[in-house]
């Protein structure tokens, strides 16, 4: 066979090798970018567990009966800081509910009990978010403190509050520091960054609810 005719036989190969390795490259381009958007598209903050993830369903339809379905994500963010989604009582919710810790053993009762108190504080707080979560915390009686004020909420307000009841409650040896940044302070009744804790989270909580249900979510600016 002539060096001629060898190379038209191999030619229509060469071509379809030619061919195949230029498709290839371009799905391994396209693959490449569109794994660069998906990293540009994930929101700042911190990842919620699995756990959370996984009841978010059983949030939502919670909150639906009060009508603060738009309060999943910022639930979801709470349950987080609260448990990871750990746990019999992942909303810990036992002392709302009973007025001692550990009483709740379900995690249905726990989340049923925790969104029903959330919407309480919420509704106390005039809807306002950020003292609704920090009245999770450490009570309802935040929000009195606050209102006699004529204030919202604030982390000032907060530390003092924290203070004022530390003060109170100091000589029962249940109370300590749960952060250093309270210890400067003697705010070492309950937790003086819990809001800003949750909201660390909402925001991955409020990308992946909207992902989830098509429904207008609040957004905590």
């Amino acid at each position: 066979m002539t060096k001629i005719k060898r190379n038209k036989l191999y030619k229509p190969l060469i071509n379809s090798l030619k061919l195949m390795g230029v498709i290839a490259i371009s799905i391994a381009l396209l693959v490449w970018i569109t794994s660069l958007n998906q990293e540009v598209e994930q929101p700042a903050g911190k990842k919620l567990s699995d756990s959370v993830l996984e009841y978010e369903d059983m949030l939502y339809q919670e909150l639906k009966k009060y009508q603060k379905e738009a309060y999943t994500p910022v639930v979801m963010a709470l349950m987080m800081q609260e448990s990871g989604g750990r746990g019999n009582d992942p909303m810990q919710a036992s002392e709302s509910y009973c007025g001692e810790v550990g009483c709740i053993k379900d995690a249905s009762l726990s989340i049923e009990q925790g969104v029903k108190y959330f919407v309480h504080v919420l509704g106390k707080a005039d809807g306002d978010i950020k003292l609704a979560l920090q009245s999770y915390n450490f009570g309802e009686g935040f929000i009195s403190y606050v209102k006699d004020r004529n204030a919202t909420y604030s982390k000032s307000l907060a530390i003092s509050f924290s203070q004022k009841k530390y003060q109170e409650l100091k000589a029962t040896g249940i109370y300590a520091c749960i952060r250093k940044e309270a210890e400067a302070y003697e705010a070492c009744y309950g937790d003086i960054l819990y809001v800003e804790a949750v909201l660390d989270y909402y925001p991955r909580a409020l990308h992946y609810v909207e992902q989830q249900k098509d429904t207008t979510f609040v957004n905590i600016s």
